[in-house]
């Protein structure tokens, strides 16, 4: 195997703090995933969220394994995946914090149910209500697939973004700015070249 001038292969398993800094170059969107039970409803910030499948419409995000919340989306089986707007850092800062209980998170807190009672936040840019479909171990994290039964409208705004461990958000771009690749990715006829 042939290696660039001052690039070393590695043949361990990196630092944990080398592997944070460098994955945290990965910018990505930043998501609440909420359930309801009989003791209310219940939610935590993710990140680790994507879209799977087309066909069937599949997403997937990793909780901890010490998540607290985790245990209660896998016995009732559905998510709500809310996606979060530039505006809503504070609400993911609490969805975030460790600590806090479903109740306190959503103290004051706006929100209606989607089919499945999962919590839809106000303010959202949009929503996901999905059932589990499975459950795979990964590390310290589960992969949880969810199978999407119901989309809610899409809001015009910036999202929030979590990069280099903080929270951005992208600049304004007028309405009428054509798309890039991108943003056209989902509508793409070969979608298979990237899923």
């Amino acid at each position: 195997m042939a290696v660039s001038p001052g690039l070393t292969p590695v043949a361990h398993d990196p630092d944990p703090g080398r592997f944070r800094q460098v994955l945290g170059h990965f910018c990505t969107g930043v998501t609440v995933i909420t359930t309801a039970d009989a003791a209310g409803p219940a939610g935590f910030a993710c990140q680790s969220f994507a879209a799977l499948s087309l066909d069937p419409p599949l997403v997937l995000f990793c909780p901890a394994r010490t998540s607290a919340t985790w245990p209660r989306i896998e016995r009732t089986g559905h998510f709500c995946a809310n996606v979060l707007a530039g505006g809503q850092r504070e609400l993911a800062r609490v969805f975030g914090a460790s600590g806090t209980s479903g109740g306190e998170r959503f103290a004051g807190l706006r929100w209606s149910a989607c089919s499945s009672g999962a919590p839809v936040l106000d303010g959202v840019l949009t929503w996901a209500g999905c059932t589990v479909e499975a459950v795979h171990e990964a590390g310290d994290h589960w992969v949880v697939v969810g199978r999407v039964v119901e989309l809610g409208e899409c809001v015009a705004g910036q999202p929030l973004l979590f990069y280099r461990g903080r929270f951005a958000s992208t600049p304004a771009r007028a309405v009428d700015d054509p798309p890039e690749l991108v943003d056209t990715l989902l509508a793409w006829p070969r979608h298979n070249d990237w899923m």
